[in-house]
């Protein structure tokens, strides 16, 4: 289940407030807490958003509302990260962190740079994707646009090179209040949402970034962000547990399970792969290295039957687990460690 910081529901108390309705009582009627409108650190489940979203713009009878909502933001909304962009040298730094560690605001939020859709020379385009799985969540789309186009204004100012701004989705207000909002040509129902830049934006400086401050941001948000080598550690902890999920190991290093899938899928290994390389090493340590019985070392690589682990050594190296104990060096046997491509 994707989720998003209630940071991202900034603003609509205010929205609210001022056509004369009780913000609560919209963020109840979708079975959330109140205390979302209060504190940014609570993590909203992108399907109750989308809902609360939908219901406060019937309410309201503000199509538009993601729009204002991104009016009210500013760069603070995304918690630790925002220290991160504000403090990048140039808008490719800033863009390359916030590609990397968007997803501590947002597990399903993306943000790519493409080349021009039309081919133009000299412009780019910065894509935004909201990945659930279903059909566009318009509200949430308009927002996440919205503040996008706000953090390049506070980024870089006013005029950072924005041409026209492409919807990937059926927007319920109309597209001249769109071009209201971005200032430039708004067109709806293309393959995805982008904002068409000059890319002159991608080598301009953030003024004021301090470089001390950005290393001190991006310390924190490793943190945040387990490495690969946490990740494999976790993995073989688990192992010794038995059969081990993808949801268990994103527990263990405090992620999302989607995060994980896509951190993995960004590396261009599954998670199944992952564990089945771990697992390889790990048998072949303890058989190669140790006298441990081989019934144990099944349990300690997560297989219940030591059937299991003859058969997995015949598929890794072709060889019976007491053929491989009797060598130093197995025939055919790849010595690359198990790790994620950086």
């Amino acid at each position: 289940m994707a989720t998003t910081r209630s940071a991202g529901i900034r603003g609509l108390a205010a929205i609210a407030g001022r056509r004369g309705t009780e913000p609560a009582a919209l963020v109840r009627a979708v079975g959330l807490n109140p205390a979302v409108l209060d504190h940014d650190d609570i993590p909203v489940a992108d399907h109750r958003l989308a809902r609360l979203l939908d219901h406060a713009a019937r309410e309201l009878g503000l199509p538009d509302l993601g729009l204002r909502m991104a009016a009210e933001h500013d760069l603070g909304m995304l918690g630790p990260v925002a220290a991160l962009l504000a403090n990048s040298p140039t808008g490719a730094d800033a863009l390359r962190s916030a590609v990397r560690y968007l997803a501590v605001h947002a597990d399903a939020l993306h943000l790519t740079a493409v080349p021009d859709p039309l081919g133009q020379p000299g412009v780019a385009a910065i894509g935004l994707a909201w990945n659930t799985g279903g059909p566009p969540l318009v509200h949430l789309m308009d927002a996440g646009l919205g503040f996008l186009h706000r953090a390049m204004c506070l980024l870089l100012g006013d005029g950072y090179g924005l041409l026209d701004v492409r919807l990937g989705y059926r927007p319920h207000a109309s597209l001249a209040t769109y071009e209201r909002f971005f200032g430039v040509p708004v067109t709806a129902g293309g393959a995805a949402c982008t904002l068409r830049v000059r890319d002159e934006v991608f080598r301009m400086p953030i003024a004021g970034a301090d470089a001390g401050l950005h290393r001190r941001a991006e310390a924190s948000l490793t943190v945040l962000s387990p490495s690969d080598a946490d990740v494999l550690g976790r993995v073989r902890e688990l192992l010794r547990c038995g059969p081990v999920s993808l949801t268990a190991v994103a527990g263990a290093l405090a992620m999302h399970p989607r995060t994980l899938q896509r951190r993995l899928d960004g590396h261009g290994i599954g998670f199944a792969a992952l564990v089945d390389g771990v697992r390889r090493d790990e048998a072949r340590h303890l058989l190669a290295e140790t006298t441990m019985p081989l019934q144990e070392v099944s349990a300690r690589i997560g297989f219940a039957e030591q059937a299991t682990l003859t058969r997995a050594c015949h598929r890794w190296w072709g060889a019976a687990p007491r053929s491989i104990r009797g060598e130093v060096v197995v025939p055919g046997q790849d010595r690359r460690a198990v790790a994620i491509p950086h």
